[in-house]
């Protein structure tokens, strides 16, 4: 996991997060989820599959910035 991480661009990871990851802009979809995850709302395959799509670039990010603090 560590090898992958160190091959992806800190670019290309930005790139993501600030694209995929907060699209659609206004408001970013992903507080959305977030939101709905904390009430309880999240019920459908659908709305899980994308809060998923949506937090996988962030969380790569902060595993790629973790790693790279070791």
């Amino acid at each position: 996991m560590e090898q992958l991480l160190d091959k992806l661009p800190w670019p290309a990871v930005l790139f993501l997060c600030l694209t995929l990851g907060l699209a659609p802009f206004f408001p970013p979809h992903l507080f959305e989820k977030i939101v709905m995850l904390s009430k309880g709302q999240l019920k459908r395959p659908i709305d899980w599959f994308d809060l998923f799509l949506h937090s996988a670039p962030w969380i790569v990010l902060i595993l790629k910035a973790v790693m790279e603090k070791r």
